[in-house]
C-alpha cells in the first residue's frame, strides 16, 4: 500500500482478502507515525501484522565504507517491539538496489553473494518465520 493510513489504505485492507501485512516504514519520527497508525489500522480490521522493515536505515560508503544515518536509525526496531510485533530487518540504502530494480534483474538474482542481497533474503527468511508463527 501506499505510505499513510487514509480512505485508500482502508478501502483496500476492507476489500482485498489479506493474511497479513509487512510494514515498510524509514527511521524518521514522521514516519514511525505512521507506522502506529497502519498496526492499528490492520488490527481494527484483523489484519495480522508480520513485521516491520525499516527502509532506508543507514548509507555504507562503498568507496571509504563510512556508515552515515541519514534518516536516523533504529526507529522501526522500536516500533516493532512497542507493538509487540516482529522487527524483520534493516534495508541499507544502496544504488545497487535502484540499479538492478531498474534494470529488470534484482540484486538477488544479479548479486546474490552481495551483503545486500543477503540483507533482502535474511529479511524473508524472518517473514517467513512470522508468517509461520501466525498461523
Amino acid at each position: 500500500l501506499p505510505p499513510g493510513t487514509g480512505d485508500v489504505q482502508l478501502t483496500l485492507t476492507q476489500m482485498a482478502p489479506l493474511d497479513g501485512a509487512v510494514i515498510v516504514t524509514t527511521p524518521q519520527p514522521l514516519a514511525l507515525e505512521d507506522v502506529q497508525r497502519g498496526v492499528h489500522t490492520f488490527k481494527t480490521v484483523d489484519v495480522p501484522v508480520f513485521g516491520v522493515v525499516e527502509n532506508m536505515s543507514t548509507y555504507i560508503c562503498r568507496e571509504c565504507n563510512t556508515r552515515t544515518d541519514i534518516f536516523g536509525h533504529g526507529g522501526g526496531r522500536r516500533t516493532a517491539e512497542h507493538f509487540g510485533v516482529p522487527f524483520l530487518g534493516e534495508i541499507p540504502l544502496d544504488v545497487r538496489l535502484r540499479e538492478t530494480g531498474d534494470a529488470g534483474a534484482p540484486v538477488t538474482v544479479t548479486e546474490p553473494d552481495s551483503e545486500i542481497s543477503k540483507v533482502y533474503l535474511r529479511v524473508a527468511e524472518d517473514l517467513i518465520e512470522a508468517m509461520d508463527m501466525k498461523q
